[in-house]
Formats: structure tokens, sequence, C-alpha cells
């Protein structure tokens, strides 16, 4: 089970307000809410699916390459050639 969200106010409700969108955004509810307000079928929400995995496995193999030709540049024994 998630954990609620939860921001606090200390007299400036709009800046709470503002961090409360900011959390909500990043936990995906926009993009959940817009989601579910029309029918998805269920071939589209396979297509959907695997369309946000290629974009996740991609991404992470981005992050991959650049973490590993960081610790090329500046791993064990960097310089002694």
């Amino acid at each position: 089970m998630t954990s609620p969200l939860e921001v606090e106010v200390n007299g400036d409700i709009e800046k709470a307000f503002k961090n409360l969108k900011k959390k909500m955004a990043f936990e995906g509810i926009f993009k959940e809410l817009k989601r579910r307000r029309y029918y998805e079928k269920p071939s589209e929400e396979k297509k959907r699916k695997k369309e946000e995995a290629e974009r996740r496995r991609i991404k992470k193999m981005r992050r991959m390459q650049v973490q590993n030709s960081r610790t090329k540049k500046t791993g064990r024994g960097a310089g002694k050639e």
C-alpha cells in the first residue's frame, strides 16, 4: 500500500498547493487521471504498456552508458597508459 501524499502548510496556502501539485506530478497522478478519463480498450492498453516499457528500457540503457563512460574516465588506474 502506498503512503498518502502530505504537504505541510505554514500559513502560505499557495506555496503548499504548489508543492502538492509538484508531488502529484512526480507520482504520476495527473497522468493516471487523464488516462482514466476515457475507456481504454484492452488492445490499446497492451500497446500503451508495451510502449511505456520500451521507453523505460531505452532510458535505462542510456543511463547505463553515461554511467559507464564516467567510470572509465575516473575509475581505477585512470591515467596509467
